[in-house]
């Protein structure tokens, strides 16, 4: 068999997850997809590692089977998609595959203790039987053509954040809750700048890939010396995470389930956990996000202020500040631009964040690069080094960047070019000031704004009108009316010579 390329696993895999869904929703598919690619890779690397065993040690299974035991997982006996793939014909399919997943969990308690959510034996979910079945059928059929053991993490990982995309996408405002697209990825983690022994943290990490992304900053600088950490509060994006991540080869990092303002997980020394980098794409203007409960906040994350009942992202900015490691810690986060200019307790909190000069730099980005939103949307910087006694406490002034105008334009969802991505870090890493694009303001200047952010009172952007000569416009029009009686003449002698 050929080598598989990227492209041609993620077709294929497309192919099979979109071949099944029939009457089930996307946003709902997309887990028993996405675990079935989870499960198809788990089956094949057994397969291979047991060929591999049996060519060395011949009949000796109690060697094969020592070796097993120390392998990176278990596969428990009648456990892998080959056992349900001879059994595909069952009427009770759909259970069979359920009790061979509980079986792996059982096996790989410390790793996979609950990472299989869905029910293959669901009627409310995918329907009667026969319509069950045939949907499971197709999974195990279309999956059977894939031969996982001829791609390595990398490029399985990838497929797995494309399947995500993918889902993303075509489940609209349901699938951005947890993905946030690739390419803002990448910009995120380019922003955040991690590097070599970094403790890495996401409190709203969705299906890691901004995590992932940000340690793949690290892996470019030829450093595998970095943690992950994350939490999630929805539960299938949850497991999402953690199969992502094993997909990846990164099965130490640390992926906690639930609400991190209410109950955050990520936690020691009887405080919250500190980080050198926190990262996040958090719900934009979350309602309800449990002000009431945390007035008396035992982490004392909201001393700058309490955010509003109904908005709930300055709660998340001071969830992250807080998380961020004292005179050293980064935070880059997407926010809607509503954070940079609303006022009432919103205002204070921003004024007590410009104050204490953690504000590194606001960036605008073009409106349309979620499917969560149509709306243009902006990344703050903080940066802890500029406290007083850090490296950067003399820093004084704030980055404004609009890059809103910049981006490649698409049917559905626009994106960002690698061209794109490179200017704003560029002029972020750089501190350019360029003519309509960027401007650096000191700290008088944000006070002469009121402390508000909104990037136009920074970076002018208006394009002057040309100026028009109403003498020539006026002189043109005079020429083309006599050019057009004079066609008007030749056009009535033309019909007079052929007599009409």
């Amino acid at each position: 068999m050929a080598k598989i390329t990227q492209d041609d696993l993620n077709k294929l895999l497309w192919e099979a997850a979109n071949s099944s869904r029939g009457t089930v929703d996307s946003s709902i598919f997309k887990d028993y997809a996405l675990v079935f690619l989870f499960y198809k890779y788990m089956s094949d690397i057994h397969k291979l590692e047991v060929q591999k065993l049996t060519e060395r040690f011949g009949d000796d299974k109690e060697r094969i089977a020592m070796r097993l035991s120390n392998a990176r997982f278990i596969m428990p006996e009648g456990a892998s998609f080959y056992d349900i793939y001879n059994q595909q014909s069952a009427d009770n399919i759909g259970e069979l595959i359920n009790i061979a997943l509980h079986k792996i969990e059982d096996a790989n308690e410390a790793h996979l203790k609950g990472i299989f959510t869905v029910d293959f034996n669901s009627q409310s979910v995918l329907g009667q039987t026969d319509q069950r079945n045939k949907m499971i059928r197709n999974l195990i059929n279309d999956f059977n053509k894939v031969d996982l053991t001829d791609v390595g993490d990398d490029i399985l990982g990838n497929a797995y954040m494309y399947l995500i995309e993918k889902f993303g996408s075509d489940a609209g405002k349901k699938g951005g809750e947890f993905f946030t697209p690739r390419v803002l990825a990448r910009l995120l983690a380019k922003l955040a700048a991690p590097k070599p022994g970094d403790r890495i943290c996401d409190p709203a990490c969705g299906s890691a890939g901004l995590l992932l992304m940000a340690g793949e900053e690290i892996d470019k600088q030829g450093s595998q010396n970095y943690a992950l950490y994350g939490q999630e509060k929805t539960g299938t994006t949850y497991n999402l995470a953690r199969m992502n991540m094993f997909l990846h080869g990164k099965d130490s990092a640390r992926i906690e389930w639930g609400d991190t303002l209410n109950n955050p997980l990520l936690r020691e020394d009887n405080g919250l956990m500190k980080f050198d980098v926190v990262v996040a794409n958090p719900p934009f203007s979350l309602d309800k996000w449990g002000e009431k409960h945390l007035e008396n906040d035992q982490y004392n994350r909201f001393f700058r202020g309490m955010p509003p009942a109904s908005k709930g992202d300055y709660a998340f900015i001071s969830h992250m500040i807080e998380t961020a490691k004292a005179k050293e810690g980064r935070v880059a986060v997407f926010v809607p631009h509503g954070v940079l200019f609303r006022g009432s307790s919103e205002g204070r909190i921003r004024k007590a964040l410009i104050e204490e000069n953690i504000l590194d730099a606001v960036i605008g980005l073009p409106a349309g690069l979620f499917q969560t939103t149509g709306i243009p949307v902006a990344i703050l910087i903080f940066d802890r080094t500029r406290e007083e006694g850090g490296i950067n406490e003399n820093k004084k002034d704030i980055l404004f960047i609009d890059a809103s105008k910049e981006f490649v334009p698409g049917k559905n969802q626009n994106t960002l070019s690698d061209n794109h991505i490179n200017k704003i870090v560029d002029t972020y890493q750089n501190r350019r000031e360029i003519e309509k694009y960027s401007h650096v303001a000191d700290i008088k200047e944000i006070k002469e704004n009121d402390f508000n952010l909104n990037i136009p009172r920074y970076v002018d952007t208006f394009e002057e009108e040309e100026e028009i000569d109403l003498t020539k416009v006026k002189a043109d029009i005079a020429t083309l009316e006599l050019e057009l009686q004079d066609v008007q003449e030749k056009m009535r002698s033309y019909l007079e010579e052929l007599g009409v």
